[in-house]
């Protein structure tokens, strides 16, 4: 329907239905906000404030004794340095792979993509178990050491049919021939022109990678056993555990005083493992949208 001016007037039944749409957006706004905001402010609050439910929006009690609690602990400096070498390690041997696996695949005069990519995706559909993977860890002399953490899970299915995706989408057949007719090798190429031409996929795997790794602790808890080796999603739950055992020789008053403190670290914990994913992902939002459009929808 159009007005006076050109321009064309919405229907009732358009206006109710953007309306209703807003209000859903905003009711699921403020239930994922929530949470977020409530872990923040009980962090930064008293431990008597968050043991006796007062918080549940704004700080109460202003107080950082979690984080001064946190950060005392050389069990989470030494978890968050051994976090953040895992990430940085295992996101550069799986993007490595990935790009090395998924281009050969895009490429339309490469022999046997299709069984490879067949027997991939059966990888998706069927998983061997915990057992048999912990033997191929203990077999490979793997058991206890970092290459437990940065080798059984590098490489995802997901990941290099997007990147396969998008290497076929994105990469002509008529700049791969053009380089051939230069003398141009696969790799020289594949280093020279491909990789520079995909930053966006390239970003987005390696975001991808870095957050499934910085939240990882069951591959940790099952192949490791020095404490040295922790990532710090595992001192936190060593850490947590250890405190409500202690409690128990404890008198009431100092067993009370322990909880509470345990109940604040548990939110300056969670804000303070956060805080790297947060850091990272602004440096990698221009190229993920259109790695994930690219990498996912076309082709």
């Amino acid at each position: 329907m159009s007005s006076k001016n050109g321009t064309i007037k919405e229907s009732y039944n358009d206006r109710l239905f953007l309306t209703l749409i807003y209000i859903f957006l905003s009711v699921l706004m403020i239930v994922i906000l929530y949470p977020l905001v409530y872990i923040v402010s009980a962090s930064i609050s008293s431990p008597e404030a968050v043991t006796s439910g007062q918080v549940w929006l704004w700080p109460v009690d202003f107080s950082l004794e979690g984080y001064i609690e946190v950060f005392n602990n050389s069990d989470v400096i030494r978890g968050f340095r051994n976090s953040i070498l895992y990430t940085i390690g295992y996101t550069l041997i799986a993007v490595f792979l990935t790009v090395i696996f998924a281009y050969p695949l895009s490429r339309k005069n490469f022999y046997g993509k299709t069984f490879f990519m067949i027997f991939i995706l059966l990888t998706m559909l069927f998983y061997g178990g915990l057992i048999p993977e912990y033997l191929v860890v203990q077999k490979l002399g793997m058991l206890d050491t970092p290459w437990a953490i940065l080798i059984p899970k590098a490489m995802a299915v997901w990941q290099i049919i997007i990147a396969r995706t998008f290497f076929y989408t994105s990469i002509p057949e008529e700049l791969v021939e053009a380089s051939e007719m230069d003398g141009c090798s696969s790799i020289r190429f594949l280093w020279h022109v491909v990789i520079p031409l995909s930053k966006p996929i390239i970003a987005v795997l390696a975001l991808m990678y870095a957050v499934f790794q910085w939240n990882s602790y069951f591959d940790a808890m099952i192949f490791l056993r020095t404490e040295d080796l922790f990532p710090l999603q595992l001192e936190l739950r060593e850490i947590l555990i250890t405190q409500s055992e202690s409690g128990a020789n404890q008198d009431i008053a100092e067993q009370q005083k322990r909880q509470q403190l345990a109940n604040l670290m548990q939110y300056s914990l969670i804000v303070v493992s956060s805080i790297p994913v947060l850091i990272i992902y602004p440096f990698a939002q221009k190229y993920f949208v259109k790695g994930m459009l690219l990498g996912s929808v076309k082709g």
